[in-house]
């Protein structure tokens, strides 16, 4: 099997072909991260916590690290590349390898104490408890 690289059509016009290819090459470029990788990841708040899920798949749990510093998550580390045999021809490699770094502002306190991370099945979930302070609190109306 030969995998080969996807051209788009031809145009009606050579000119407006070659615009479109020299578009797919920008695209391209655009796309590959410039230094190391981010994983993906969601944020999620509600009234007690926040919640970090990061995308981490076939990474081992010594080789993340989460720290809090100055009001930010900061989530690094490094996924290893696979090793290649000798004689192998790689056609296309999409997967990300190398080291990669994600800091997240904060947009409230939260008790560093309690912080809790947990890795399984690829997912990194980061539990953030809000502090006391930042936490929303019912005010009495009074006459």
């Amino acid at each position: 099997m030969k995998l080969m690289t996807y051209q788009r059509p031809s145009l009606a016009w050579p000119t407006f072909g070659r615009l479109a290819n020299l578009q797919d090459e920008l695209d391209r470029l655009l796309e590959a991260p410039m230094t190391g990788w981010a994983p993906a990841l969601d944020v999620h708040e509600d009234k007690e916590n926040f919640r970090i899920r990061v995308e981490l798949p076939g990474m081992k749990r010594e080789d993340i690290e989460v720290s809090l510093q100055d009001g930010a998550l900061v989530i690094t580390g490094e996924r290893q590349a696979e090793k290649i045999t000798e004689g192998t021809e790689v056609h296309r490699q999409e997967r990300y390898y190398g080291k990669f770094s994600r800091a997240l502002t904060l947009p409230a306190a939260v008790a560093g104490d309690k912080v809790m991370a947990q890795y399984k099945d690829g997912i990194l979930t980061v539990t953030l408890p809000k502090a006391e302070e930042a936490k929303p609190k019912a005010i009495t109306v009074s006459e």
